[in-house]
């Protein structure tokens, strides 16, 4: 059997391994490999000189450190960055997609926005009322539940701060912005949020600054004013329980996919991510705001050395202007800690067949499709813009998920080609797999192989399965993650800033 690789695009200089490739084995007529070839991985079509651009999907990746001759394996021996300032072409690449009708049955609250789930959420303002909100969500057991057949579940978000930080600044704004997404996310019929009494991020201002009062939905509760631990516990439980009949309340109906809000991410990426899963769910995305939805990327440090792609697509010159200064803020913030942008690709994204950050950096954005950015708003801001929006966030898998849950988001959509067991509450996590090696290894945690693209489906194809996909798990079909009741413990909000 022939060695499988495949060339991206007709302008690179490097080719992608579908399978392990042996050194001394025919690649094409006049290639031969010089060096084994893990699958994944890439190897040079061409000679290639010291200082010669390194070219994959048509966009350079970075620069030969060495000679490489042709079938050399191309990896961190001998490819290192490059990266170009960022040019003008603003807006060239706008196209708006054809419109589509699709539907999910969900449910709709008071204000209008639409859930994909029906949680009671208990939030906390501070980690000090970490175990009280958790002894709490415990005493809601599936019994104890049975007679409110419309909810999914109660359960409880705890987070590291909410005391011992700055009481005004980028760290209480982005912490505040998070638990009031949470606590006025559709995907809840209601919360309850747990504080102790005396800490820095206080209720009435953490309510008041996103326009949130007290309602036969949204409860809050004080430690310290209630009498202690098992005080406050006992007044929690009977809070929820006034609370749930409220939430059972409501019923799925079905509505059009113009009310889904996703969230776009990707963890353990490989070399093959940004030549299945990635591309696939930029597809998916592409039908989504064809149907009038919205999807949100971010992971800021991720889209570094190709953000043109993206500022092609700006929908005004401002909009590109506030995408450039969130990379500038995030050069200076890691110049800060002498560390550099660069400091993506992991170890595992490494091991998989990816060398740079601007390599990884492509996949990446093909998550987001190829229809308009539209908007460019700060971590855990409310997404209300039609179509693509991006979102600010570290690279962090579970912090910048946090933020896409307050921003709105009722469903994520996770790429991964290494493996990942991430999960998400009250907005279920659909993870896609790049490759098949890790369908199958890791089946139970994987929700779409996209290994198909390989064996000749195309992307379109493979994009309207993972839609299919959507659609469904926003009607209710429980994801891989939810199987095995992820998603309280991987609330992370985004606190930069100084502790005391």
């Amino acid at each position: 059997m022939p060695p499988r690789f495949i060339i991206a695009d007709a302008r690179d200089n490097v080719a992608v391994a579908v399978s392990d490739i042996s050194a001394g084995v025919l690649l094409r007529d006049g290639l031969t490999s010089s060096e084994a070839i893990p699958a994944g991985h890439k190897f040079a079509l061409q000679a290639i000189k010291r200082g010669d651009r390194i070219l994959k999907l048509g966009q350079p990746i970075g620069m030969a450190t060495d000679a490489i001759a042709p079938g050399a394996h191309v990896h961190s021996h001998n490819l290192d960055v490059s990266r170009d300032d960022v040019a003008g072409d603003v807006g060239i690449d706008l196209r708006q997609p054809a419109p589509v009708a699709a539907t999910f049955d969900g449910f709709v609250r008071a204000d209008g926005r639409v859930g994909t789930r029906n949680y009671v959420g208990i939030l906390t303002s501070v980690n000090c009322s970490a175990t009280v909100a958790k002894r709490i969500a415990a005493h809601f057991t599936s019994e104890r539940l049975a007679a409110f057949p419309n909810v999914d579940g109660v359960v409880a978000f705890n987070h590291l701060s909410g005391c011992g930080m700055a009481k005004e600044g980028r760290g209480i704004d982005n912490l505040r912005r998070t638990l009031t997404g949470y606590a006025a996310h559709p995907n809840f019929g209601a919360v309850l949020i747990v504080g102790l009494g005396c800490e820095v991020n206080q209720m009435d201002p953490l309510l008041t600054s996103a326009g949130l009062a007290e309602s036969d939905h949204l409860r809050t509760l004080g430690i310290q004013d209630a009498g202690g631990t098992m005080a406050a516990i006992e007044a929690g439980i009977a809070m929820v329980l006034a609370m749930l009949p409220h939430a059972d309340r409501h019923r799925r109906q079905t509505l059009s996919a113009e009310h889904l809000t996703i969230g776009l991410q990707c963890g353990a990426s490989d070399g093959y991510s940004a030549l299945t899963a990635n591309p696939a769910l930029g597809e998916a995305v592409d039908l989504l705001v064809a149907a009038g939805g919205r999807a949100i990327l971010s992971e800021t440090p991720e889209i570094y050395g190709a953000e043109n792609l993206l500022l092609r697509r700006a929908a005004s010159p401002q909009i590109a202007q506030d995408l450039i200064a969130r990379l500038k803020w995030w050069e200076e913030y890691a110049a800060r800690d002498g560390a550099s942008l660069d400091n993506n690709p992991s170890p595992g994204n490494k091991a998989g067949g990816i060398t740079t950050i601007l390599e990884k950096s492509l996949g990446a954005v093909a998550k987001a499709g190829s229809t308009p950015l539209n908007a460019v708003v700060d971590y855990a801001q409310a997404v209300t813009a039609p179509g693509l929006s991006f979102m600010d966030s570290p690279g962090y898998d579970p912090c910048s998920a946090t933020g896409q849950v307050a921003a709105g988001a009722n469903l994520i959509l996770f790429t991964t080609g290494r493996g990942s067991v991430f999960g998400s509450l009250p907005s279920p996590t659909l993870k896609l797999a790049s490759n098949a090696a890790l369908a199958k290894a890791m089946a139970d945690d994987i929700d779409v192989d996209c290994s198909k693209i390989l064996d000749g489906v195309t992307g379109a194809d493979m994009g309207a399965e993972i839609f299919q996909a959507i659609l469904a798990t926003a009607s209710g079909r429980k994801t891989a993650s939810e199987c095995f009741d992820m998603g309280e413990s991987e609330m992370v909000p985004w606190i930069p800033g100084a502790v005391f």
